[in-house]
């Protein structure tokens, strides 16, 4: 299973980014899909999940400025960032949960950076 992440950089606070990640190897129907991030020093936190029928699930932090959002077809997910704040910087990372075996993957991670 390979999860590529794409869609990180500079942004200044206030701004927008939409992280994507495309997932190969594995039936992405059957896959809770995930972001996490993990910021210098700190540990890696869950952002946002969606289960395959879409039901969705945020971390306080970012309840209101983030959305989740698959497209089975594609076998991709997707994170829509807004009115992101320095405490965003981080380098967020794809995740699956495979509901039917319980295994799971992380793709590369890929960074971001608010600043200005």
């Amino acid at each position: 299973v390979q999860l590529q992440a794409f869609g990180g950089g500079l942004v200044q606070p206030g701004g927008s980014l939409r992280l994507s990640c495309a997932a190969s190897g594995t039936i992405f129907s059957r896959n809770t899909m995930g972001w996490y991030r993990q910021a210098p020093g700190k540990q890696r936190e869950l952002v946002s999940t969606i289960t395959s029928g879409g039901i969705t699930n945020y971390a306080d932090s970012v309840k209101g400025r983030f959305t989740i959002s698959r497209d089975n077809a594609k076998n991709t997910v997707y994170l829509q960032m807004s009115s992101l704040k320095r405490e965003d910087t981080a380098v967020y990372y794809c995740n699956a949960y495979n509901t039917y075996n319980g295994r799971e993957y992380w793709g590369q991670g890929t960074q971001v950076t608010v600043s200005s």
